[in-house]
């Protein structure tokens, strides 16, 4: 398979803190993985990292042949942890943002799902509650037709109906040929759509695998896997 990502010996310090250390990897074009690690672990860094939001301490990224900067972020759809969207914009203002900002941006597909959840383009995003808020930013990410989407803590903090919907949502319009990572806590509504997952434990690589080999190997779920690692 093509490499996407190549991360070589990524090292990233917060003063004398190693947010990341040494981090080694390669991840292939159409895969959808799961970044999995307690809090403090390194997961948002090395998404913030992988998107140029930060720069690495030592070692090297590669997105798809670039170092982080405006040309890899071209091919790269994030959904940060915490919104940067501001709570004051309508719905129709935010797809004009997305239209205006990235060209492989399809609002068609975007109005489509919206209509489906009766979601008014007129809605401030500060009128929504909290799992509409969560579906409108999901709905902005995934309609981009990006090579590489990695996905902060998508199903976080919603209700049950609202996590099925967001993982409807990943799996109609992921694109083949593309990667998604998502960094997620609650394992056990999600890991059934991993190919491959990366544990995380405090900044370094604990496991890089395929889902199939780790459960057949360890003899139980990923959900189990990840309690018995970590000891939660």
């Amino acid at each position: 398979m093509t490499a996407l990502i190549e991360l070589k010996n990524l090292t990233k310090t917060f003063g004398r803190k190693a947010a990341l250390s040494q981090v080694s990897l390669t991840i292939p074009e159409g895969k959808i993985i799961g970044l999995l690690g307690p809090n403090g672990s390194g997961k948002s860094t090395l998404f913030k990292l992988m998107n140029g939001l930060l720069r690495p301490t030592s070692g090297e990224i590669l997105i798809n042949g670039l170092a982080p900067g405006m040309e890899s972020k071209k091919i790269i759809s994030y959904l940060p942890e915490r919104t940067y969207l501001n709570e004051w914009m309508k719905i129709r203002d935010l797809l004009a943002f997305f239209r205006d900002f990235y060209p492989d941006f399809d609002e068609v597909k975007a109005k489509e799902i919206l209509k489906v959840l009766s979601l008014e383009e007129n809605h401030p995003l500060k009128t929504l509650s909290k799992g509409n808020k969560e579906k409108v930013q999901l709905i902005l990410v995934m309609s981009r037709k990006s090579k590489l989407y990695l996905l902060d803590e998508p199903i976080g903090g919603v209700d049950p109906a609202a996590r099925d919907f967001i993982l409807k949502t990943i799996l109609g319009n992921y694109m083949e040929d593309s990667t998604m990572i998502i960094s997620t806590h609650l394992i056990h509504d999600i890991e059934q759509i991993f190919d491959d997952v990366i544990l995380l434990k405090e900044g370094e690589v604990y496991a890089y695998d395929r889902v199939d080999h780790l459960r057949e190997e360890n003899e139980k779920s990923i959900d189990a896997l990840f309690r018995e690692v970590f000891k939660c």
